[in-house]
């Protein structure tokens, strides 16, 4: 009972705070789509109709999709626990009955649900822009979504575990959000090894579904398999390196002051 009494509380915590900033969420939509024309127009007109990540514009428009969803999904419980430190309540976080990991997990919940929304905006105006009919089979999206962000949440908790001990690690958010780029364009194709990489393999089977038309059931076995043994290992060395660094935290006395 008091774990759906935090679920529930951070879940509309979430939801106020994102009807309370709603000016500052609008903002960032429309920041990302301005982004995103930059990079779509940009390629039809000097990349020609052929691109690497994807052989083609839709994949570009897919693979950009991913990124905002990977990047979103670390920076949240990153952010969250530096601003916890920052204002000073995460002692109490940590204090809670239901436990430190239950209130992460629950904030990681509530979040891929707001994050959901606003993608799904966001697809809806890209879609509009481009004229791309995009296979939206739920069914089949929205178990990908989630294999495909495992590995992204792993690293937001092992950035959250750095805020821990380091306080401030702002400039490496900017760092990783390349390294995401580069993930989603190797050929996974060209390169076995690519699989293995994070959203890799992932931006693969989303753009099978989304433009071959593919449902989840008909995509291969074995790179489902892989998709998911890959999104849980990242995820749960994310989790392992997290509770390291709460115990490093602890330990130096710094969960109680900035």
């Amino acid at each position: 009972m008091k774990r759906w009494t935090v679920f529930k509380a951070v879940f509309v915590k979430a939801l106020i705070e994102m009807r309370r900033y709603l000016f500052n969420t609008v903002t960032g939509l429309i920041t990302m789509y301005i982004v995103f024309l930059i990079l779509f127009f940009g390629a039809r007109t000097f990349g020609g109709s052929v691109m690497q990540a994807g052989d083609t514009l839709e994949g570009l428009v897919i693979g950009y999709l991913v990124w905002l969803f990977a990047i979103v999904a670390y920076q949240d419980l990153a952010w969250g626990v530096s601003t916890e430190a920052e204002i000073g309540t995460l002692e109490q976080l940590y204090l809670t009955p239901a436990g430190f990991a239950w209130v992460n997990g629950s904030f990681l919940v509530a979040r891929f649900v707001t994050n959901l929304a606003m993608m799904t905006v966001m697809l809806l105006a890209i879609i509009l822009t481009t004229g791309y009919r995009l296979n939206l089979d739920l069914v089949s999206l929205l178990p990908l979504i989630l294999i495909t962000i495992l590995a992204p949440y792993g690293f937001g908790f092992l950035m959250g575990g750095l805020a821990l001990v380091f306080k401030r690690i702002q400039n490496s958010f900017q760092i990783l959000q390349f390294v995401f780029v580069a993930f989603i364009m190797v050929p996974i194709n060209q390169y076995v090894w690519a699989r293995y990489l994070p959203l890799s393999l992932g931006n693969h089977l989303l753009r099978k579904v989304m433009v071959e038309g593919y449902r989840l059931w008909e995509l291969p076995a074995g790179d489902l398999a892989t998709a998911v043994g890959v999104g849980l290992a990242y995820l749960l060395l994310g989790v392992a390196a997290f509770g390291y660094c709460v115990n490093v935290a602890r330990d130096r006395g710094l969960m109680g002051h900035y």
